[in-house]
Parts: structure tokens; C-alpha cells; sequence
């Protein structure tokens, strides 16, 4: 699903809503039979700014249980430059951010995605890497909700859009 709309209408919200972060301003949310596991990816990264890439992923395997081994497959799928691994996040360039937070993507395997602007400050190049995890884990029988004011990469299998309105 791709969420879209002007800002303030409410994609970051009903993402939030979704991922359990946040409760509904009316209604009620049912997962039936019980959530799945998913990944979420906020707008501002989740990253420590005074840690590497590289010690940013591994705190969140420790934390999620997943191999630290995993963090420099992850970030070569992500094509993170090697010099940029090691450096304080805060020196990293915004598209360099996106692409480390898009890196837990690669590290544990889940079936729901909730990704709010994952294309933000991503280059040509980041976007058609991105296009490949998504369509990957589409095809792979996974779930995806994104938020963007950008188009979705084309030939992504069975994209649905919906715009919301404020």
C-alpha cells in the first residue's frame, strides 16, 4: 500500500496507529489472529548520532536478538560506502542516514513493513536499491505500508495507492 497526501493529512499518524505506537483517535485497531512482526522505519531514522552505522546496527541486533555478523552484509546490500560505516552518524549525509535505517530491513526478516518516507534523502542510486528490497519482499509474500510524496519506483508488483485526505 502507498500512503499518500499533503503533509499533515495523516500518513505518519495512521502508520503509527498501525505499527502500535500510537492509539486511534476513534475506533478500534483488531489484529486477527495476532499481530505480525514487522519493521518499522520512522521518518527520522532511529540512529544515535554519536555512534557509527556500524554500532548503530549492532546495538539493534543485541537488542533484536539478531547475529551481529549480519551488520556489514546488510550494509554492502545497502551500499553504505566503507568509510562511512565508522563515522558518527551525525556526519553522515542524509542519504547515508536513510540507508543505515534501511539496513534493519536486511537483518531480520519480517513480514510487515511500515516504512514513513524511506525515499527521503536517497540518490538514484538508493532509491533503485530500495526498489529491490521492496519488490524482493513484495514477491517474497510480504506486506509493505510507505508513506511518500514521491511516485514509487515502477514495476513494483501489485502497488495500491491511497490518498489521504486532512
Amino acid at each position: 500500500m502507498h500512503l499518500r497526501g499533503a503533509n499533515g493529512a495523516g500518513k505518519s499518524s495512521l502508520l503509527e496507529v498501525l505499527a502500535g505506537l500510537r492509539r486511534p483517535a476513534a475506533g478500534v485497531l483488531r489484529r486477527n489472529p495476532d499481530p505480525l512482526p514487522l519493521h518499522w522505519v520512522g521518518h527520522r531514522n532511529a540512529l544515535n548520532p554519536h555512534l557509527s552505522a556500524v554500532e548503530n546496527l549492532r546495538f539493534w541486533c543485541e537488542f533484536n536478538g539478531q547475529a551481529v555478523q549480519r551488520v556489514a552484509p546488510a550494509l554492502d546490500r545497502l551500499a553504505l560506502p566503507a568509510g562511512a560505516r565508522r563515522r558518527a552518524v551525525r556526519t553522515l549525509s542524509a542519504g547515508q542516514k536513510r540507508r543505515t535505517a534501511l539496513a534493519r530491513l536486511v537483518l531480520a526478516p519480517r513480514p510487515l513493513w511500515l516504512l514513513d518516507e524511506p525515499l527521503d534523502g536517497l540518490d538514484v542510486d538508493g532509491i533503485a536499491t530500495f526498489a529491490g528490497l521492496l519488490s524482493e519482499h513484495l514477491k517474497g509474500g510480504g506486506i509493505a505500508v510507505v508513506t511518500s510524496h514521491q511516485a514509487l519506483p515502477k514495476d513494483l508488483p501489485a502497488v495500491r495507492e491511497w490518498t489521504l485526505q486532512r
